[in-house]
């Protein structure tokens, strides 16, 4: 099989691994961890449970203000139709006269 002596272009020189070199020492393997290999496990899990834990903390430091902007934004509208009604034109028209 491999073996040593010179080698000239194009004579067999064994197969795969046996290229008529001395055996190598010190070999280094190297491999991947299971969290390189899947760099996504569990995501969606961790997902759905950290974005409830968070919501749930965070709910009353956010939840007031909009409730607050939601109520005064709909009192506003409300206000605006009824002023450019006819009953609210009626109502305050009277003082500018």
């Amino acid at each position: 099989m491999g073996g040593g002596g010179e080698k000239l272009p194009g004579q067999y020189m064994g197969w795969w691994g046996s290229l008529g070199s001395p055996p190598q020492k010190g070999i280094t393997t190297y491999s991947l961890s299971p969290n390189r290999q899947r760099p996504l496990a569990g995501t969606l899990h961790a997902a759905i449970f950290n974005t409830f834990r968070r919501t749930r903390h965070q709910i009353l430091y956010w939840a007031p203000p909009l409730i607050i902007a939601y109520s005064t934004m709909h009192w506003a509208i409300e206000r605006n139709e009824y002023l450019n009604s006819k009953p609210g034109r009626a109502e305050f028209a009277e003082g500018e006269e």
